[in-house]
């Protein structure tokens, strides 16, 4: 009877430590998953916050002075970067471009002071 207990207790040992070393790897290969993904995500959206940059500078260049800053949007392949234009921020003569995008609940913004009398 001892040597049955005995062999018992191993068996559960052992699946217990099987089982802890699964749970691990099924962690760690989720984790490699999600920051590769992430990393790609991130990507993508830095580059639509840029591109929103470059398109309010663009119309700034454009448009000058006559120009109405404010909140727009403007659609980059799948994303959506939200920009916002602030005129005579910090001082006059200066404009705050603020481009915002989210990928997949990751956020990337940029902002550029711009001097444009």
């Amino acid at each position: 009877m001892k040597k049955g207990q005995a062999f018992l207790a191993l068996v559960f040992l052992i699946g217990a430590i099987v089982a802890m070393v699964g749970v691990t790897l099924a962690f760690l290969a989720g984790s490699f998953a999600d920051t590769g993904y992430g990393y790609q995500a991130l990507a993508q959206a830095q580059a639509a916050a840029n591109s929103g940059v470059q398109d309010a500078l663009l119309q700034l260049d454009r448009n000058g002075s006559s120009w109405n800053p404010g909140t727009y949007t403007l659609a980059v392949g799948s994303t959506t970067a939200t920009i916002i234009v602030q005129q005579n921020t910090p001082s006059t003569g200066y404009y705050t471009i603020t481009s915002s995008a989210t990928v997949s609940s990751r956020v990337r913004t940029v902002q550029v002071v711009v001097y444009a009398p």
